[in-house]
């Protein structure tokens, strides 16, 4: 076999499988002449598990860089507009505890303490609102852009709801017809080593052995390369997030002209939290929970209850529930000989903040942007991906765990056990002491791997009600002044984009019925 990267073979399909194959096959095979090969092979038996996905707007990027249409995004998937997430009932649970992480940063952030000067000025509002325009318009049902905006281009940050079994099946057509990706609808038999220890095939039941000289492993939990056959160990996470259920449905609108929410909604329950995603079509509404704190009943009570508030009890006498079972973790690491796991095959924590996604954005590209020439430099791009994807995992950790530690509610056991700080990571434990002195920044991620930036920390934290110290200390960095300019600017054109900007339901309407302008 060469020694140089010729073929590259991805077992899984699903959002995973097919993302992976995108990335990989836009950079190295859309131009032609390219020698490199990639090949997905994927389980016909295998099922999607189909409970709707959220993205960041880092998708935008990726799905503009390997082709695809945004309009086929939106009319073949039932997307929506994702604009954050609104946190209700985690502080304290009271009827006005209500927050938002939105996706776009405020005006000028990182030129100012836009901090001290909500504090001093503003602390009747909430941070999100004062800093940030996204936030409100989100509550008042409106969409990121206008109906002449471009493909991809927004006036606001955003990112998409969608099916993820719609959007696995467009990825799949677009890779297969357009990139060059070879399909096998396969079972996997047998992992074939070569004499070094590398993976030398895949033998298959219909196809026969599949040579490569990379393997990327997206078979979801199963992890049948890097878990099963190498045996990279699991490390388990679940003193850091200790739910291990989730519950799903597919939710109707009660009618065609009910709002689409633009953030995904987290709602806070005696055991969990429910999610709520608007897609064009339908909701998907889930409960995340801890089996140790409720039973599989209650949890399907608790989810049925939320969802018969929208749509009355009697119309969910027919909704099918899906059960799923989650073991926070991940690999020891991620990339072993020449096999890499992506999406859950490489882990899962749990699906708040929509971070699944992310990582096998991340992932995929940092394959393509660090894909040796030859075998023999895998050991080195391995070695360096294991130890970014280590610090960006738990950075993920990290933030997962903040929205519980910043609890004040101890209403039920579950809280009283999630909100515990003695289990926090000594990063987190240490950052919380920190910006009880100041804000979140930048330079605080000394790694320059975490995934999450220092407004969504600010988001989170002040959301919560986190309480800095005060000391009176003014500093000449602060920059009140800029600070208060662009938060009076920010109030300002809240309002003018009211009026501008169509509901996220209007302006899907109008993409499904005459698409948007291509970029």
């Amino acid at each position: 076999m060469s020694e140089l990267i010729e073929h590259i073979v991805i077992l899984g399909g699903g959002t995973a499988g097919w993302l992976t194959a995108g990335i990989l096959a836009a950079e190295y095979q859309a131009r032609g002449g390219s020698t490199l090969q990639i090949t997905l092979i994927e389980s016909p038996d295998v099922p999607t598990i189909g409970v709707g996905e959220g993205t960041w707007p880092s998708m935008r990027l990726s799905l503009q860089r390997i082709g695809l249409s945004e309009i086929d995004v939106i009319q073949q998937c039932d997307a929506s507009f994702k604009q954050g997430s609104k946190f209700v009932g985690w502080k304290n649970g009271l009827p006005d505890d209500i927050y938002y992480h939105p996706f776009t940063a405020p005006q000028g952030f990182g030129e100012a303490n836009f901090v001290a000067a909500w504090r001093e000025h503003f602390s009747h509002l909430s941070f999100a609102d004062t800093v940030c325009i996204q936030s409100q318009l989100c509550e008042q049902g409106f969409a990121p852009k206008q109906k002449t905006t471009p493909e991809y281009a927004g006036v606001l940050n955003y990112g998409y709801h969608f099916d993820a079994g719609k959007f696995a099946q467009l990825l799949q057509k677009h890779c297969t017809q357009k990139l060059g990706v070879k399909h096998l609808l396969d079972h996997v038999t047998q992992v074939v080593s070569a004499a070094s220890g590398d993976i030398a095939a895949l033998l298959t039941k219909q196809s026969g052995a599949v040579a490569g000289d990379l393997f990327i492993d997206c078979s979801g939990t199963n992890c049948l390369l890097l878990g099963e056959h190498y045996g990279i160990p699991f490390i388990d996470k679940n003193q850091f997030s200790i739910n291990d259920r989730a519950l799903a449905v597919q939710v109707p609108y009660r009618s065609s002209d009910d709002p689409i929410a633009s953030p995904t909604i987290a709602t806070a329950q005696d055991a969990g939290w429910t999610w709520d995603i608007g897609l064009s079509s339908r909701r998907g509404v889930g409960y995340v929970y801890s089996s140790s704190h409720s039973t599989d009943e209650h949890a399907e009570q608790t989810l049925r209850a939320y969802v018969s508030k929208s749509i009355g009890p009697k119309n969910i006498e027919n909704i099918s529930v899906k059960r799923l079972s989650i073991r926070p973790g991940h690999r020891e690491k991620f990339w072993h000989k020449n096999c890499v796991a992506v999406g859950m095959a490489a882990g899962f924590i749990e699906p708040l903040e929509a971070s699944a996604l992310a990582l096998v954005e991340l992932s995929a590209t940092s394959i393509r942007d660090n894909l040796p020439l030859a075998k023999t430099d895998m050991a080195i791009v391995a070695k360096r991906f294991n130890e970014v994807f280590c610090c960006r995992w738990q950075g993920i950790i990290d933030f997962l765990k903040l929205h519980y530690a910043l609890s004040e509610r101890n209403d039920t056991v579950y809280w009283r056990d999630v909100t515990q700080r003695d289990n926090l990571s000594k990063p987190l434990a240490e950052h919380l002491s920190l910006w009880r002195q100041r804000p979140p920044a930048q330079q605080d991620f000394i790694h320059g791997n975490d995934i999450f930036p220092a407004a969504s920390y600010q988001y989170v934290l002040y959301g919560m009600g986190f309480k800095p110290l005060a000391h009176g200390i003014g500093k000449t960095s602060d920059r009140i002044d800029f600070a208060l300019r662009n938060i009076n600017d920010n109030i300002e054109r809240a309002r003018k984009y009211m009026t501008a900007i169509p509901t996220n339901r209007e302006l899907l309407a109008h993409i499904n019925q005459y698409g948007m302008q291509r970029i």
